[in-house]
Formats: structure tokens, sequence, C-alpha cells
């Protein structure tokens, strides 16, 4: 019975020993691999400290936007002004990036509900102010937007007073293949209002539906998308279509003489290739999802998690795109893989911190963004028009003055 226990420890043994001249190479290859290793090691901790250096010294702002209680414009009106936070800017020399830590502008679109109290923000570094301002009023010459206290800073995590669930989001397929968007919906395109399906107003509604002590945060954190997405499209289309990649003709079928033949695609496969093209000549964006359910211990309501998740299932496309959540809370199956909560407590904290902080694209919460184009993020962040009749969406009671005039461009 002795050595039936003891057999796992001799087997433990047997392998150290037979990988011991494996070990004593590449000690005798140390002074080689050891400096690269420590180099890199360096190298990164000085990037990490100079970037959140740079972010730590910069100021930003939150700004809120009050709509207009009748508003006709289409989501491309928000498509248009997300043009303009297209900023690529930042990271243009090995000085910016390496040595001031200079990065890219991201911005952090949000949906926030208050006690039921639905607001949108739009978060940004407060040399882009004018820009965001600028570029909303442009295509929304009837909203208000004005700078606000963080909301985020009113509330403090204490696990001993408040419960929270939260998750990330991600896409389910490659980035080139797009989400349902407003011109799936046919918003693109003259309706009345009473007619209208605006995937937005599931979200508004759901926002809406929080009671006393509770409340939602939803950030969409974006920045210029600077890798090669349109060449990423075009080799998917080229697959789809069955096209030679350099000539863009039908590929040939058998010999090497023989005529093109176009290929026989079906409806589902048109409908794919129209959507990859329309979504590669738009501008591209990284894109970091996020969501937060806070509630007081006696308030908290399980069924606004199922309720946060579903806030993204209108813009799921069976045939290309859908979002599912990751990074979230999930339980555990026995007491003592979590002893006391130590490691959900400890997840709350940071998705709570990280949220705060709009941290995703750079330490400390960095995280692999994925790509959307601005089509489909003006589809999940837009200001709706009657169709969304939530009680608690506060809107103004009458046309406001125009926009300053002094606004600059975008």
């Amino acid at each position: 019975m002795l050595d039936a226990f003891l057999a796992p420890f001799k087997q433990t043994i047997e392998y150290i020993k037979l990988a011991g001249p494996y070990f004593a190479i590449l000690w005798d290859l140390a002074p080689i691999w050891g400096p690269i290793v420590l180099g890199y090691g360096m190298w990164r901790t000085w990037i990490t400290y100079v970037q959140s250096d740079f972010i730590h010294n910069e100021d930003h702002v939150l700004l809120e936007i009050n709509l207009p209680e009748e508003q006709q414009k289409s989501p491309l009106a928000m498509e248009t002004a997300l043009n303009a936070l297209h900023q690529t800017g930042g990271e243009s020399t090995f000085i910016d990036r390496w040595w001031e830590g200079s990065t890219r502008a991201w911005f952090s679109l949000e949906l926030v509900s208050i006690e039921g109290e639905v607001h949108f923000f739009i978060w940004t570094r407060e040399f882009f102010v004018d820009v965001v301002t600028s570029a909303l009023y442009s295509q929304y010459p009837d909203i208000e937007i004005h700078e606000v206290r963080d909301y985020t800073n009113f509330l403090k995590y204490d696990q001993d007073e408040i419960d929270l669930w939260g998750c990330e989001f991600t896409t389910e397929e490659d980035d080139v293949f797009p989400i349902k968007t407003y011109i799936d919906y046919g918003l693109d395109k003259p309706q009345r209002e009473e007619e209208k399906v605006d995937p937005i107003t599931s979200a508004l509604e759901f926002l809406g539906s929080c009671r006393q002590g509770e409340q939602v945060w939803i950030q969409i954190l974006i920045r210029a998308h600077k890798g090669d997405f349109k060449d990423e499209a075009e080799e998917k289309m080229d697959e789809i279509l069955k096209r030679d990649p350099d000539t863009k003709l039908p590929e040939r079928a058998g010999e090497e003489d023989a005529p093109s033949v176009s290929p026989e695609l079906s409806q589902e496969e048109e409908h794919i290739a129209d959507a990859i093209k329309r979504g590669a000549s738009k501008k591209a964006f990284d894109v970091g999802i996020r969501g937060l359910y806070i509630a007081k211990e006696d308030s908290f309501r399980s069924v606004n998690i199922p309720g946060l998740i579903g806030c993204f299932r209108q813009y799921d496309s069976e045939t290309l795109n859908k979002f599912k959540p990751t990074g979230g809370l999930t339980g555990f199956d026995y007491p003592w893989q979590d002893y006391k909560e130590m490691r959900q407590n400890r997840k709350r904290k940071m998705l709570f911190d990280a949220y705060r902080r709009r941290s995703y694209f750079h330490p400390p919460y960095k995280r692999e963004p994925f790509v959307l184009n601005a089509e489909e993020i003006a589809t999940m962040y837009h200001f709706p028009g009657q169709v969304a009749q939530t009680p608690t969406f506060h809107r103004l009671e009458s046309k406001k003055a125009e926009p300053p005039s002094d606004l600059p461009s975008s």
C-alpha cells in the first residue's frame, strides 16, 4: 500500500532525472538567452511605466448628452459623428511611443442607468472635447452637451454593502464579419416613426427598468484601428467569391488555360460578401465593451444579469457575427474553490476599477480588442427618436437654441 502511495512521487523523480541533461544545457546557454529575456522584461516594464505616466497626466472629461423631445435623425448621423473620433495621432514616432509613452486617443461611449434614470455619456481626453462636441452638434443641432462629474466616483465598491456582477464582451467570429446593424433594420431608409424598429430600444428599456438601489453601467471603448483591416476583408471576400487574389477574376476551372468560370453563389454567400464589402469601406475602430450591474445587497436581482447580456442580443447575426460575454463572474462548483468568495470579490474589484479607469487598451487592465466599423458602433450607440418611449429617459421639453457658432469644425 505504501508503494502505491509513493509511486507518483517516484515517477516525478524519474522525470526530473530524465530532464536533467536538458536543464544543464539550458543553464550553460544562460549567458546567451538570459540577457535577452532580462532585456525584454525591462523593456516591457519601461513601456508600461511611461504609458501609465502619460495617461495619468492627461486630463479627462465626462460629457452628458441631453436629447430633444423630437429627434428624427437616423443612426447614420451618429456614424458620421464617430468618424471625427477616428484619431490616429499620438504614436507617430519612436520617441512618442517608447520614450514619452504617448498613446492614441480613445473614447468611451456610455449608456448608464442610475436607479432607472437613463443617461448618455461620452468620456474623452480634455484635449478632444471640442472635437467631440462639434461632431455631435453638426449632426444633432438640438441636443445639449454638458460637462458633468463622473458618476463612477459617487459609488465606492464595498463588498459588505453592495453586490456587483459584470463582464466584458467580444465577438464570436473574425472581425471582418460584421454584426447586425441599423442598415439591416432598415433605419437608413425613410420610415414613419411608429414603423421603425430600432435595436437600441431594447437596451434602453432594460436600463429604464432598474429600481431604487440599482445601477447598470455599459461602456463601449473605441480607438482608431491602425491594422490591415481592409486587406483582411479582401482576403475573406476572395475566399467567399472564389476569385483570384491578384486579378480579382473568378478562379479558373481545372487546367491552367481553362476559361474563367463565374461561381454560383448562394443568396447567403452574396449577403455575407456584400456585408463584408460594406464594412470594409467604413472607418475601423479597436473596440472593447464592458458592462456592470451594481446594486445594494438587499436590492440585487439576479434576473438583471441575463438582462444585461441581452442588451447586445439584437445585434446578433446568425450568418455573420454576434457578441458573447467573456471575463464575467462565474460561480464555482465547490466551496473550497473560492473560500469566502475571496476570488470572486477580487474579480469584482478589478471589474469595477477597470470600468472606472476606462482601462482596456493599456495597463493596468490591458485587454485584446476586437474591430468594429463606425456603422456597427453607431448601431449600438446613437440617439433614438420617439420610437424609444422609456418613461425614465429624460428628453428636453422644447427645442434649444442653436449650438454655439464658434465651435471648431471636426
